[in-house]
């Protein structure tokens, strides 16, 4: 359990939209025996004190949760709507039963919308519906700092290709998947970080993802203490990949548990 001065967070899944091994794939990475190179999509948890906030619903959540022992959550920010990030959605009906009460969820506007229209049946009213189904409170959020259970959240504004998306900071923790440009203004919601979990497709130039050169140079720029490259594709194995990044950088792997000053 993490304390009031420190936040622990559990790199619940670091692959990229397919996952690792991808189906019908026998390429060296998704055919590796090494467990790093086995990548789930992308979601983390971060823990302070008895709280918990997940970022991000991956198609896995239920797995992630079971692999990783997370007992509890208690709010869910949404970095943006794709399938690989929201599609575990439903999965968070468990954390209702285990935490009594509506669980809270904060995305923007525009990913609010689409997570009422591709999960309708979880926020609105249907006493028809024939299943149990997530009970969510769904709040719209801009760039404006949250105060969620005695913490300052900040929203931080990427670029996904031309999509707008947010990355979060926690304390002197900032997690930006999904980047494919870091807009000026957002660098300095970047200053000072221990730890920094920054997108890293692969080697190959991509439009809405940084490619491995790109995220190094981004990493150098930011310059926290550490930096983990997540949302990895099966151009990167770990080790080799790992082998030759500079001190201070690496790939992150799923089920990670990394720490920073709250």
């Amino acid at each position: 359990m993490a304390s009031h001065s420190e936040l622990t967070i559990t790199l619940l899944g670091t692959g990229t939209s397919h996952g690792i091994p991808m189906v019908a794939c026998d390429c060296a990475v998704c055919t590796s025996p090494d467990p790093h190179d086995r990548r789930s999509r992308p979601s983390i948890l971060v823990n302070y004190g008895d709280r918990a906030i997940l970022v991000d619903t991956s198609p896995e959540l239920r797995l992630q949760c079971v692999a990783n022992s997370v007992k509890r959550v208690d709010a869910v920010l949404f970095t943006h709507h794709h399938a690989d990030h929201v599609c575990g959605l439903d999965d968070l009906r468990r954390f209702n039963w285990v935490m009594k009460a509506v669980l809270p969820c904060y995305a923007s506007p525009d990913t609010a919308a689409e997570l009422r229209r591709m999960f309708s049946y979880a926020f609105e009213e249907d006493p028809s519906y024939p299943s149990a189904a997530p009970r969510l409170e769904l709040h719209e959020i801009d760039g404006a700092p949250l105060d969620l259970f005695d913490r300052r959240i900040v929203p931080i504004p990427l670029l996904h290709g031309p999509m707008p998306i947010l990355g979060f900071r926690f304390g002197s923790f900032a997690y930006c998947t999904d980047c494919s440009v870091i807009p000026d203004e957002s660098f300095d919601s970047l200053r000072d970080l221990d730890v920094l979990v920054l997108d890293a497709l692969r080697r190959t130039p991509h439009p809405t993802h940084f490619n491995l050169e790109q995220a190094v140079d981004h990493a150098h720029r930011i310059g926290a203490k550490q930096t983990l490259f997540t949302h990895i594709a099966h151009e990167l194995k770990h080790a080799d990949t790992n082998a030759e990044l500079p001190d201070g950088m690496a790939l992150a792997h799923d089920g990670q548990v990394i720490h920073a000053r709250a």
